[in-house]
């Protein structure tokens, strides 16, 4: 049984994502990725994959939407179906301010997106892919993305984005 002081598995992953992002930022503090960045959600590869537990804690932060925003949410959404082509635009970003309306509430490849890599793949954006190209961030220590999918594995069924918000009550029946 969880302790009421105990983070949730969640909760510890993103203090975890949290923290090493942090020491990045720290030691580099011209990043790229902050505030005003949406390069990575306007050109995802895939219809982000979540969690059960992560599904959970996103929907917290939809139902903090107003009706009219969580329908054009919607509307993106089933747009995703009739789109083969990619790179896609994230369903939840605000292509005007270039802001994730559930920024506290996004998902972990969104929190680790750009700080951790994968150890065979890059998986940078293409402006990161660049610098780290030229050698300019060869002193980044970056966060391992294959130890973060080994804990997603225990956060309940993963399924994308688009199934999650189809089977749950903000989809209008």
């Amino acid at each position: 049984m969880q302790n009421a002081t105990s983070p949730t598995p969640l909760q510890q992953l993103h203090l975890d994502i949290d923290h090493r992002v942090g020491s990045i930022r720290e030691n580099r503090p011209d990043w790229q990725c902050g505030k005003g960045c949406d390069h990575c959600c306007r050109r995802l590869a895939e219809v982000p994959q979540l969690t059960a537990a992560e599904w959970a804690l996103l929907q917290e932060g939809l139902a903090a939407l107003t009706a009219d925003h969580l329908q054009e949410i919607s509307q993106k959404i089933s747009a995703l179906a009739d789109q083969p082509s990619r790179p896609i635009v994230c369903p939840l970003l605000d292509q005007t301010n270039g802001a994730c309306p559930v920024y506290l509430q996004r998902p972990v490849a969104c929190r680790s997106y750009g700080f951790y890599v994968q150890r065979d793949l890059g998986l940078y954006c293409h402006d990161i892919e660049s610098l780290v190209a030229e050698g300019k961030l060869a002193d980044v220590v970056w966060g391992n993305h294959d130890a973060i999918d080994q804990r997603l594995i225990g956060l309940g069924e993963s399924r994308p984005l688009t199934e999650w918000f189809a089977s749950s009550a903000f989809v209008e029946r």
